[in-house]
């Protein structure tokens, strides 16, 4: 595969994969969102670091796969977590352990 069928196949699935997240946008813009659904929307940031933080922590073939550095910041996200119940708050505390005990490290 040549440089510029790369790069025009990237271009082509940029494409696609923009106009699909757009369409939704276009399509909810004078809509209001019911309640239940906007209940459950609140929960999809939290579940994917959830499901991110698992994945990492079981490892993909046969164990664990972390390092102390990361299960220090594993830990200390999830204290976080459950302290402040913010997702950004979460990400910045485990994030900032986890780089702080890297160079330290």
């Amino acid at each position: 595969m040549s440089a510029w069928s790369a790069i025009a196949i990237v271009a082509i699935v940029g494409l696609m994969t923009y106009s699909m997240r757009a369409v939704v946008i276009v399509a909810m813009a004078n809509r209001v969102i019911p309640p239940p659904v906007e209940r459950a929307l609140r929960s999809v940031g939290p579940a994917v670091l959830s499901a991110l933080a698992v994945s990492l922590a079981v490892g993909g073939e046969g164990g664990p796969s972390l390092e102390p550095a990361e299960a220090v910041a594993v830990v200390v996200a999830c204290l976080a977590a459950w302290r402040t119940k913010n997702l950004i708050a979460t990400l910045f505390a485990g994030m900032l352990t986890l780089w702080l005990l890297t160079w330290l490290l």
